[in-house]
């Protein structure tokens, strides 16, 4: 304000001119900055996403107990859970949101499908249990000291993004979980093929001609 009523004083329409532009200037770059900071943390940035750390031992054979992920009273009872209806102390909605939207700075947002699949259920179960560092995401095992409780409370939160899937330990991916516990079947890229098919599926077609010992095929 000092420098506007100099300037104003001094009869400096030219300075005060400028000074208005460069204030108008500074505005729209801190504005346009913010705005580009927000779609960085967005959906939109998905391309940017890091993958989580792998879980310590202590972890990294935990997980979702078999026939859980589909289990329509499990995912209610975690939906209980997570609202804070079966006990008081923990209420994952009030950072997280009832609808998975985070209502709070910093929480994550379950709903996003692109950041989830890079959790498998065993860092998923991780972090609920131990919190993550550097965040506000605390540690809920010692209010849920149930390991049975942290899973309900996982198997619910994955439907609002991965609602239908389930962390397939022997593909180590997301699968429908109409596709869990089925044997994986190896694929060989057939040269001159569209595709793959299976190995042990034989390439349907004419069988090789077979050659006498001139060299020259029979048939």
């Amino acid at each position: 304000m000092e420098i506007v009523t100099r300037l104003a004083k001094d009869g400096g329409t030219k300075q005060w001119y400028f000074y208005v532009l460069m204030m108008i200037a500074i505005l729209a770059l801190t504005a346009y900055v913010g705005c580009s900071k927000s779609s960085e943390e967005g959906p939109a940035s998905a391309a940017k996403l890091i993958p989580p750390p792998e879980p310590p031992p202590a972890y990294a054979d935990k997980h979702m107990p078999e026939g859980w992920w589909s289990d329509p009273d499990i995912i209610e009872q975690g939906r209980q859970l997570y609202i804070g209806a079966e006990n008081i102390d923990v209420n994952c909605a009030a950072c997280h949101g009832k609808n998975g939207k985070p209502v709070k700075k910093g929480a994550r947002d379950f709903r996003q499908k692109e950041r989830m699949q890079m959790y498998s259920d065993s860092q998923w179960f991780w972090r609920v249990s131990e919190g993550v560092k550097g965040t506000k995401m605390p540690a809920w095992k010692k209010k849920l000291k149930s390991e049975e409780d942290r899973w309900k409370i996982i198997a619910y939160e994955r439907t609002f993004g991965l609602d239908g899937l389930g962390w397939d330990v022997a593909r180590a991916e997301w699968v429908p979980v109409a596709e869990l516990g089925k044997p994986v079947v190896e694929t060989e890229v057939v040269p001159g093929a569209e595709g793959v098919v299976p190995a042990s599926d034989p390439i349907e077609g004419d069988a090789p001609a077979s050659h006498d010992a001139s060299g020259q095929s029979e048939g």
